[in-house]
């Protein structure tokens, strides 16, 4: 968010940049940030003295509009700050500074104006605590099936277990389910009265069109999300529901431009596995879904046995990182970072690519409760 415009921000660092101690305090006096918050823009250089300013107002515009005038009623109204920044009386107590879009402005002849806000209007609500419901499937032991153990999933679910509960969710991990356990888990998970999001994680073998339960039998992308469509799920309705897939979406590759040498590459394919042998089921019509797939159509997603699979292991250092900024981004941005990393390496030879499809109607912004 960009709460205040550059002039009047401008303006702020300056006259603060005095005492930043002082106005750091008092912020922290005021409850306006936490104890983190505190502890890190008190690791900030301290020579740095402007460099403290512009971290905390990014903060504070971070906040909200209601942080944000509570800030600068404290800048009006705190006596120490008064006499130590007598500069900030020629500030006029203007809540447009603070406000983060352009303010719609009344007719002239009653000089009133009215506030638009950033989180009903741009921005999917998340105020309930906990936000939701994080479910993974973690699909590892195959017995009995053509299809090879997952070695190394334990490892994505153990990250996103960490992730997701600090981003203030309730997570559930189902391991090892048969395609009909799965099936009614997902239903069940359809029924409840949600009060916010909802996250399902499917980490398995899949084709297109399908993951596979451990049984071996196929469960169609279409039976995991339509329990949740509006229809189905009206306290979902106008939430965003997210749904993320690690599992193959057929036999192809996707090349790299840089070719290993053949020892490398032998080398380099005793860690890694395809999830092979997901889903390519297009985005639901109605709005707000999110569906992040591994790799494009047609192509494999791999897995190293020993550190987890490449797409949910950047995708959880990815929202991490995210979560722990000042900017507001956003899950697309996110998921755009994840691409432009995973696009960097270089996997058994080869470059899988990740896929999001989404008809997500707001912003989705995830940050550490």
């Amino acid at each position: 968010l960009q709460a205040v415009t550059s002039l009047n921000k401008t303006a702020l660092q300056t006259i603060l940049s005095g005492d930043y101690r002082l106005i750091l305090n008092k912020v922290y006096e005021k409850e306006l940030i936490n104890q983190r918050e505190y502890n890190n823009l008190k690791s900030i250089n301290r020579e740095d003295a402007e460099g403290h300013v512009i971290e905390l107002v990014d903060k504070i515009m971070n906040k909200g509009d209601d942080t944000c005038r509570a800030f600068l009623n404290l800048l009006q109204t705190d006596e120490d700050i008064k006499s130590t920044f007598p500069q900030l009386k020629d500030l006029k107590r203007n809540e447009a500074l603070f406000v983060s879009r352009p303010v719609e402005i009344s007719p002239p002849h009653n000089g009133n104006y009215k506030h638009v806000n950033p989180v009903s209007e741009n921005n999917y609500k998340l105020t309930h605590n906990p936000r939701g419901w994080c479910v993974v499937f973690n699909n590892e032991i195959f017995t009995g099936t053509h299809l090879k153990d997952r070695k190394g999933t334990q490892k994505d679910a153990d990250a996103l277990n960490a992730v997701f509960t600090r981003l203030g969710f309730q997570v559930k991990i189902h391991n090892n389910c048969t395609a009909e356990q799965m099936k009614k888990k997902i239903n069940d998970l359809g029924r409840i009265n949600f009060t916010s999001d909802d996250v399902v994680f499917v980490l398995s073998h899949g084709e297109k069109e399908c993951v596979f339960g451990t049984d071996g039998e196929r469960v169609l992308l279409k039976e995991l999300t339509d329990p949740f469509t509006s229809k189905r799920a009206s306290t979902l309705t106008g939430k965003p529901k997210l749904f993320f897939i690690q599992a193959c979406q057929g036999d192809g590759y996707q090349k790299g431009y840089r070719p290993c040498s053949r020892e490398d590459e032998n080398r380099k394919k005793e860690a890694w596995q395809a999830d092979d042998s997901s889903p390519d089921e297009t985005v639901p019509e109605l709005a707000d879904f999110l569906i992040g797939m591994a790799t494009v159509e047609e192509c494999k997603s791999f897995r190293n046995t020993l550190t987890g699979s490449i797409y949910i292991q950047e995708l959880c250092k990815q929202l991490k990182i995210a979560a722990e900024r000042q900017e507001m981004d956003d899950i697309l941005t996110v998921l755009t970072r994840v691409n432009r990393e995973i696009s960097k390496g270089e996997y058994s030879t080869h470059k899988p690519m990740p896929e999001p499809k989404y008809t997500l109607t707001k912003k989705l912004v995830l940050k550490y409760i």
